[in-house]
Parts: structure tokens; C-alpha cells; sequence
């Protein structure tokens, strides 16, 4: 959550930020005539967000008008309580005098019933328009860092770095749900009979290789970069899912129990974060680092009939996340080994991939940067996102109230920069090495960081 104060002292930065963001409503007159300035094929996607930001004083945002105007009211709400409040104080010291003189002050005594009587409305006044404005503050995203691309979407992403090449078939590959099932390690039908659309049951060499990769990632993540493993709970109260920004705004792609105030986590990302949520830390004691598998539950809400075949996009999925805790001044380098930590999975398992810079458009929602980690898929002859790494700042910081501080008492408390990534998206990470490390009989090489997890087998045949 971004912070009123700095809203409001540095409006024009923030009024930018969402302008990035794409929220600014091109329905409005304002931005229609800014927009009417530039050829028609210029008033769409980022020609457009650049259009408004260039005339950003003039552009409207109609999300950002009710937080100000309830800002101002509670601002003057305030000033008003503490005027007031004051004026009782008076009052109260002059009934003191009086009694001390013996005076008479029962007119004082009816003036401050009436005075509390006020205070106490103005207070309740308060209280609601301090409910409006964090449920406003709760639906807006974060600030894009200064480095971010801006862009409308996933076209205007910008590839950091690339990493080994495509292997160049002799025949032409086989997607992972062939692979899987002719081999008997992969049940698409059965899972559907038992769950339903967008689940899986894998068999044998199959569950094993899931096994085996969960077990590579994490011993790698604790034993050579630092991380400290963890096994949270995979249900989650609303205010964990608060606290790292997926509620309000994205209840829908939640699975919430019926007959409990429960979710499912999406990401351990949710309960990881929350670990420290109401907590100040020591300074001296960041970063703090962890690593946790565990399942995750998407809804996957908006994307029906993406990725509806196979193992790329389910309900049901296993992903081991990095998540650190960092001080403000070196979040940023540390996003740069995290990312870096991630993509050490894939060069161990010898997988061509990239890293790409999410643009202002393509960014999550409490993100104020993210790298995507896309992995290279023969049979789509394309990069998939295998993992996406980024820095909140203290947007989430904010929210969970965690802090940190040193250890002179008189200190103050400042907001940790909290920032997390896949590391990585198992499935994905199994669909990539079948589709990567097959052969033309369809058998597949598992790699040879894997072998010892698979008891020193070089291949997965038909069973």
C-alpha cells in the first residue's frame, strides 16, 4: 500500500506512476482531447500512456479523485477534532480554576456534555472516512520504479539477458502431454475424472522427477545461496492475503473454504511474507532470506481458454519460492541476486532461457519491479515464464506493518523492503526438461544434476 503522505507530497510524482500503470480512464474528455493531438494510430497503448504523460497535469485518473477528496476531508476533520479538543481543555481548566475559587461553573459542566457530545460524532466521522480511504488506498498499485519500461503490456517487456541455445531437433518434438502419457507418467483423463479441467496425476518416473526437482531446488537454494527453508501452512486468513496485496483485488482468483474463514494460498509467497507481519526486526539481521515449497491454488479466474492443454496453467501446482526481507538501501541489488539464485535452476539443468524487464503494463499489482525468468519450450517454439522475481519496496511492508530498526532504543522504526520469486515453478520446470532432453523414441535424458535424486537413472522409458 503506497503511503498517503507521500501521495500527497509528491502528487505529481504519483499521479505519473498511475498514469504508467494504465489507469488513467481514456474515456474521459480531458485525455480524449490530449489524445485527439496525436495520429489515431498513436491513441492507443503505450503511444497513449506516453500522450498523457507528457500532459499529465491535464490527464484524468478517476481512480485516484475519491482519495483525494476523502484525504482532504479527513485532513480537515482532523484540524477541526483537534480545535475542539482544545477548546475542552480550556474549558476544563477554567472549571478547575472555579472550583479552586469556589465559583459557581454549572454552565461550564452543560457547555462540555455538548463539547464531548461533538468530539465524540467527529471521532465517529473519522473512523468511517479512515475506513473509505484504506479501502481506496487497499485498490491501488504500487509505484513502478524508475528503471521499469514503460509499456501497455507484455510487448513492451525488455529482454535482460538470454542463456544457452535451443537445441535443434533432428525430428520434430513432441509437446509434454504426448511425452508424458505415452511414457505412462503423465493422466490428464483420470485427474479430470476425479477434480475436474486443469489438474494432473502423475505416475512413477513421473511423480518421482517432481520429486526429485523439488528436493534439487531446495537444496540448492538453502545449501549454496543462504536461503533458510520453511513449511508454512497452505490455508491463509484474508488479512495474510492483505498483506500481500491479493485482497481486495483479486478475491476472484482465490479458492476460499465455505465452511471456514480460510483461502487456499496462491503462493507461498503469502504465508512466507506474513511470517514477520505486526513484527520490527533487526537491522543487523537483514536480509533475511527463505526458501519454502509447497502447493499452490489458482482459480486461474480470466484465463479460460489459455492454456487449457497440459501442465502450464493449473489449479493444482508445486512451486518453490524465494522470499527476502531487505533493507531499503540494497533491495534493488538484492532483486538482482534473487533473480540470479532463480535463474542458477536452470543453468544447473542445462535449459536455454531468458530474463526479460516487465514493462509499467505488464507488472504485478504490488510490484515496483519484476524480471520474468522464461524458459525455452520446443513444442511452442517460444520462451514461457517460468518464474517472475520482484521488489514491493514497502508497499507490502506497509500493509503487514513490518518494520525494522536498530539497536539504539531511541531509533525510529522504518518499513522493510520485502521482495520474492519461484525458485522455481516446478511443473513447469518438469514440462521443460521432457520437452528440452527427449530423443526421438520418445525417452527422456534427466539431467545430471538430477540423477542422484533419481537414485542414478539416465533416463525415463515407457512403463
Amino acid at each position: 500500500m503506497l503511503n498517503i503522505k507521500w501521495i500527497r507530497s509528491n502528487h505529481d510524482d504519483f499521479k505519473k506512476a498511475m498514469i504508467k500503470r494504465g489507469l488513467a480512464d481514456l474515456s474521459e474528455a480531458a485525455n480524449k482531447e490530449i489524445l485527439s493531438k496525436k495520429p489515431e494510430t498513436e491513441r492507443t497503448g503505450t503511444h497513449a500512456i506516453k500522450a498523457l504523460l507528457e500532459n499529465y497535469d491535464k490527464a484524468v485518473i478517476n481512480k485516484i479523485m475519491p482519495l483525494e477528496e476523502l484525504d482532504e476531508s479527513r485532513r480537515a476533520l482532523i484540524s477541526e477534532t483537534e480545535a475542539l479538543q482544545a477548546e475542552r481543555n480550556a474549558i476544563n481548566k477554567e472549571i478547575g480554576r472555579k472550583k479552586a475559587a469556589k465559583e459557581p461553573c454549572d454552565d461550564l459542566f452543560e457547555g462540555m456534555k455538548e463539547m464531548g457530545a461533538k468530539v465524540k460524532a467527529m471521532e465517529q466521522s473519522l473512523n468511517e472516512i479512515d475506513e473509505k480511504l484504506n479501502g481506496v488506498l487497499l485498490t491501488i498499485p504500487n509505484a513502478p520504479h524508475e528503471s521499469v519500461p514503460v509499456g501497455a503490456d507484455e510487448k513492451d517487456n525488455t529482454e535482460k539477458l538470454r542463456w544457452g541455445k535451443a537445441k535443434d531437433f533432428s525430428f520434430e518434438p513432441k509437446d509434454h502431454v504426448d511425452l508424458g502419457t505415452s511414457l505412462g507418467i503423465l493422466d490428464m483423463e483420470r485427474a479430470a475424472k476425479i477434480a475436474g479441467a486443469r489438474f494432473s496425476v502423475l505416475y512413477g518416473d513421473g511423480a518421482r522427477l517432481e520429486r526429485a526437482i523439488i528436493t534439487f531446488m531446495l537444496d540448492t537454494h538453502t545449501q549454496k545461496h543462504g536461503y533458510k527453508e520453511v513449511l508454512p501452512p497452505v490455508m491463509v486468513n484474508a488479512d495474510a492475503l492483505k498483506g500481500t496485496g491479493q485482497l481486495p483485488k483479486f478475491e476472484e482468483d482465490l479458492f476460499k473454504l465455505a465452511n471456514a474463514p480460510y483461502y487456499m494460498i496462491p503462493t507461498a509467497e503469502v504465508p512466507v511474507t506474513n511470517l514477520h507481519s505486526s513484527e520490527i526486526l533487526k537491522e543487523a539481521d537483514l536480509p533475511l532470506k527463505y526458501v519454502s515449497y509447497t502447493p499452490c491454488f489458482r482459480s486461474e479466474a480470466g484465463s479460460y481458454g489459455k492454456d487449457t492443454r497440459g501442465l502450464i496453467r493449473q489449479h493444482q501446482f508445486n512451486k518453490v519460492e524465494l522470499v527476502k526481507f531487505a533493507h531499503p538501501d540494497n533491495s534493488y541489488e538484492e532483486l538482482e541476486s534473487l533473480t540470479d539464485n532463480a535463474a542458477e535452476i536452470l543453468r544447473q539443468l542445462e535449459l536455454p532461457f531468458r530474463i526479460v524487464t516487465l514493462s509499467t503494463g505488464d507488472m504485478g499489482f504490488s510490484s515496483a519491479k519484476t524480471y520474468d525468468i522464461e524458459v525455452w519450450l520446443p513444442s511452442q517454439k517460444t520462451f514461457r515464464e517460468i518464474s517472475s522475481c520482484s521488489n514491493f519496496e514497502d508497499f507490502q511492508a506497509r500493509r503487514a506493518a513490518i518494520r525494522y530498526k536498530d539497536d539504539n532504543p531511541k531509533s525510529k522504526t522504518s518499513l522493510v523492503h520485502t521482495l520474492n520469486g519461484s525458485g522455481l515453478a516446478v511443473g513447469r520446470t518438469w514440462v521443460a526438461i521432457l520437452e528440452n532432453y527427449q530423443d526421438e523414441n520418445g525417452r527422456i535424458y534427466i539431467p545430471k544434476v538430477l540423477q542422484p535424486y533419481m537414485g542414478g537413472q539416465t533416463h525415463i522409458e515407457k512403463q
